[in-house]
């Protein structure tokens, strides 16, 4: 799949947040604005991306990633109660703290990346 078609929907999709609906011109924009805005982000809707909740990171040589056995601990570059970081195709979208819910893991997301800031990281 080439860029090219996606580089042009992020064009719109920039276009639009930092315009603010502004550069239709006059006030009888709006109903077509809603139309565009409406059509663009059905351009996108079916786009797989990949989402990753980061606990921590850490660097290691081979020859201790080798020694790994089960029970190992690991140390990582963040401190206990630290935010876990939400990825959306290695992109920095959120921050949040780990839940249980029903026996299984999840993420409140506690501060949302703006939106200037997400447009600014696809650059």
């Amino acid at each position: 799949m080439s860029n090219d078609p996606m580089d042009k929907v992020l064009e719109q999709l920039e276009e639009q947040e930092l315009g603010g609906g502004s550069s239709s011109g006059g006030g009888g924009g709006s109903a077509t604005g809603n139309a565009t805005k409406d059509r663009n982000l059905n351009l996108i809707l079916d786009i797989p991306l990949k989402v990753t909740v980061e606990l921590g990171r850490t660097k290691m040589p081979v020859s201790e990633l080798l020694n790994l056995t089960q029970g190992s601990v690991i140390e990582l570059m963040k401190l206990a109660g630290e935010p876990m970081e939400v990825l959306v195709n290695e992109k920095l979208i959120a921050r949040g703290e780990a839940v249980v819910v029903n026996e299984k893991f999840g993420v409140r997301l506690t501060d949302i990346i703006s939106p200037t800031e997400r447009i600014e990281q696809l650059k």
